[in-house]
């Protein structure tokens, strides 16, 4: 039974007298289905999936300057007198930014 079923029950119940038992009101709640809830998942098509990706790669290539700690790279001075980078920190705060700002581009706002 569905909760409409269940107020149209009452309601030509109570026209019919102005007294429910509350066993028949128990009886009724105890026949209402449950609701269901549906959650629409969606997968992304390969075509999304690769705007996503070009998206990722211009704001990355976009914000290059900003993607490593330039503060906490180490040299090392090289045969030949070159200077070699040995290491350096990823700004992966700054990556993960910009990456979740592309998903917000493809999210449905309306879902939420």
């Amino acid at each position: 039974m569905k909760r409409e079923e269940l107020v149209t029950q009452l309601e030509a119940a109570k026209a019919l007298t102005s007294v429910v038992s509350i066993d028949n009101v128990i009886a009724l709640i105890q026949q209402l289905e449950p609701e269901v809830v549906v959650e629409k998942e969606t997968k992304l098509t390969p075509a999304v999936a690769a705007r996503i990706a070009e998206e990722i790669e211009k704001v990355l290539d976009y914000n290059s300057n900003c993607l490593v700690d330039e503060t906490s790279a180490e040299f090392e001075l090289d045969y030949g007198n070159q200077i070699r980078l040995t290491s350096v920190d990823v700004n992966v705060y700054g990556i993960m930014d910009h990456i979740g700002g592309v998903f917000t581009q493809f999210t449905d706002h309306d879902a939420e």
